[in-house]
């Protein structure tokens, strides 16, 4: 189906215009994409379900929302890793990546629009506030102007309109097209929430109304967007991961999405990711809880540390890479004592030295837990 077309500037270069979105005939679902949308909508509920149940959802969430930060951000091509952005809130600052900072900007971004649906609807105010907190004081490509909807022509690839291997709309047309956007976000209609999820990603990746964070915004957006429809409870499903093992055909269907109006071929990648993401989630989110299970144990055979010992051992469901005097500070013991109860966490098979050949400054892992998010 059509989307909308290319039109000849006066500076030269051709620039996509979105037709009024959504188009009357929107999008016929085949058999495939119906099988796609069931299989999507009952992993999503069984993933909605099996959460709930877990006894630290809050810490489940937070591990989550970092490595969702981590992957979104690697998508555009961050280096640094969710296991460096957990240093980072260590006070590990040794030898991280300069671009760790985008995967904190991430997080800060993530909570505060999670935070902000509680108050204000997923709207084109929303976005450009959550866009403020993503690029305020981070590192961009561009002058970002974060917070702002662009003033001026983006593009993208290539070194200018002309040799882009897109264009996104012009400022005038780019407004009309945003105004669109929030209208569908609105608008009770009969497509399923998860079909209009992926098409308003689809659609505000192709309208590309900020200077830079466009991609980032918009897949922040497919989290808000799923919770404020109550198709989840809690912000339990982010799909930055599929994305990113399948970073070319995600770029490739989202041109194709508006370059020939390929809905189906993109919706169906996208059903396809939500199934395959949520699936991945209920299976860690039984591997966390045999572990839980295990490693209390663990800490209540440990006599008279067994009271601190699970101080220790609930913090690091939050922060599961930790100096002793993180430790310190999570149980208010002695330096001496801390260091004593970090030798019993990793004789009980909880905590690993992450590089054995320092001796000063030394940090630990929970590492059975991290690697359940990695």
């Amino acid at each position: 189906m059509k989307i909308g077309q290319y039109i000849q500037q006066q500076a030269g270069f051709k620039a996509f215009i979105p037709d009024k979105f959504p188009p009357k005939d929107l999008v016929e679902l085949d058999k495939q994409t119906i099988d796609l949308l069931s299989k999507a909508t009952l992993s999503l509920g069984r993933l909605d379900g099996i959460t709930e149940l877990l006894p630290d959802l809050d810490f489940f969430i937070f591990m989550y929302v970092r490595k969702e930060a981590a992957l979104s951000s690697q998508i555009e091509g961050t280096r640094a890793t969710m296991a460096d952005a957990i240093k980072a809130e260590s006070e590990m600052p040794k030898d991280l990546p300069s671009d760790v900072d985008d995967i904190q900007h991430y997080i800060k971004a993530m909570n505060f629009g999670l935070k902000r649906l509680a108050t204000l609807p997923l709207s084109k105010r929303l976005l450009r506030e959550v866009h403020k907190v993503l690029l305020t004081d981070a590192r961009t490509d561009y002058p970002a102007t974060p917070g702002e909807f662009r003033k001026s022509q983006n593009w993208i690839g290539g070194g200018s309109p002309a040799t882009a291997r897109f264009v996104p709309p012009p400022v005038h047309n780019m407004m009309e097209a945003m105004d669109d956007f929030e209208k569908f976000l609105y608008a009770k209609d009969e497509l399923p929430s998860i079909i209009k999820t992926g098409l308003a990603h689809a659609q505000f990746e192709t309208i590309h109304p900020f200077l830079d964070g466009n991609g980032r915004t918009g897949r922040l957006m497919i989290t808000f967007y799923l919770c404020q429809q109550n198709i989840l409870k809690q912000p339990v499903l982010y799909i930055s991961e599929y994305f990113k093992k399948h970073r070319e055909a995600y770029f490739d269907l989202l041109e194709s999405y508006h370059n020939r109006g390929e809905v189906l071929p993109w919706l169906k990648f996208f059903l396809e990711g939500v199934a395959v993401v949520s699936e991945e989630a209920i299976e860690s989110s039984r591997k966390i809880t045999e572990l839980r299970e295990k490693d209390i144990k663990e800490v209540y055979s440990m006599g008279r540390s067994a009271k601190v010992g699970m101080t220790l051992l609930q913090n690091l469901f939050k922060l599961p890479i930790v100096t002793v005097r993180k430790v310190e500070e999570f149980t208010e013991l002695s330096r001496p004592n801390a260091n004593k109860l970090v030798n019993k966490f990793i004789k009980a098979d909880i905590l690993v030295q992450a590089d054995k050949t320092v001796e000063y400054g030394r940090s630990f892992v929970y590492k059975k837990y991290l690697n359940i998010f990695q």
